[in-house]
């Protein structure tokens, strides 16, 4: 199989890697100062619309979706993969600063792909200008929910509203003072088939009933993003908020999944690989015993092991 990059995508991963070089590796100690300082863990700070201006002058915007002419850079996942793998060498800066971080991403494509004209104009517009931040709400605590059959959260039919009732948990990006919507998944049909019982609505954070309940540490650290867990008491939201039809929640997902699990990948081999040149360099800068560890049989055996692993779960 042919993985040469064609020359936009070449083009493109020169581009990246001199913008990481000269304005995200060095933006680092900025946004760490800036977070530190607010003493929020959600605060925005201000070197990230600094680098999500400079990247739009560059062209890097919005690659990943690949509509060419209308939404986005108009890359394949072929093309786009190996961008990713070096947005996430600096995973908490790169990717919001291309506008191609998720959940936003995954939501973007979906009301690309399903929404309506009016859904487009109101919420996919702003996202693409990164004006605006989304989360998707599909988790539960009660339940298995990455096996969406399992879903619990009701989506009932009132007139012409949907009334949501419901309990979801790590909800990304939910943190975020300026996240304004969410894409949430719940059942619309208990009776029907399965995979046509769910269905997914567009929710404003705003809307009555809605209630951040916390945020969820992750391995004890709260990301900027937030994983909140949410609560939907008789959530009132007109039926024009519905993505696609009625019962096709789970093929959107599924639609959803598939670029975003390539996306995810390549982002963890970049910082797997940027670990592994830290490592590497702390092993050259370290003395133990009148010798650099690098020059140490058992260090030797865990740095080559490390370059096996990676390369492994990049093949």
């Amino acid at each position: 199989m042919d993985f040469e990059l064609s020359p936009t995508a070449a083009e493109l991963k020169e581009r990246l890697l001199d913008f990481m070089d000269q304005h995200v590796y060095p933006a680092e100690p900025v946004y760490e100062e800036q977070m530190a300082s607010s003493g929020d863990p959600h605060f925005h700070p201000p070197v990230m619309e600094e680098l999500k201006e400079e990247a739009r002058r560059r062209g890097l915007w919005n690659l990943f979706l690949p509509h060419a002419t209308e939404w986005g850079g108009g890359l394949s996942n072929l093309d786009y993969a190996p961008l990713a793998e070096i947005t996430g060498r600096s995973t908490h800066l790169a990717p919001e600063a291309l506008n191609c971080n998720a959940p936003d991403t995954g939501n973007m494509e979906i009301l690309a792909m399903f929404g309506t004209d009016e859904q487009k104009t109101r919420w996919l517009r702003p996202l693409l200008e990164g004006e605006i931040r989304s989360a998707f709400a599909m988790t539960e605590p009660l339940v298995a929910s990455s096996d969406a059959t399992n879903i619990e959260c009701r989506i009932d039919s009132d007139g012409d509203d949907y009334v949501i009732n419901g309990r979801k948990w790590w909800t990304s990006n939910a943190g975020r003072h300026n996240c304004e919507v969410m894409i949430l998944m719940g059942k619309t049909d208990f009776d029907a088939a399965p995979h046509r019982q769910q269905s997914m609505v567009i929710v404003p954070f705003d809307t009555p009933g809605v209630t951040k309940l916390r945020d969820l540490m992750v391995f004890g650290y709260n990301d900027r993003e937030g994983h909140l867990e949410v609560l939907f008491e008789d959530v009132r939201v007109p039926k024009s908020n519905l993505l696609g039809e009625e019962g096709g929640g789970f093929a959107i997902a599924q639609a959803r999944l598939g670029p975003g699990r390539i996306h995810h990948c390549m982002r963890s081999i970049g910082t797997a690989e940027r670990a592994f040149e830290l490592m590497c360099k702390r092993a050259h800068e370290r003395t133990t015993f009148g010798k650099p560890l690098a020059e140490q049989g058992v260090v030797r055996e865990w740095v080559a092991d490390s370059r096996i692993e990676i390369d492994r779960r990049g093949c």
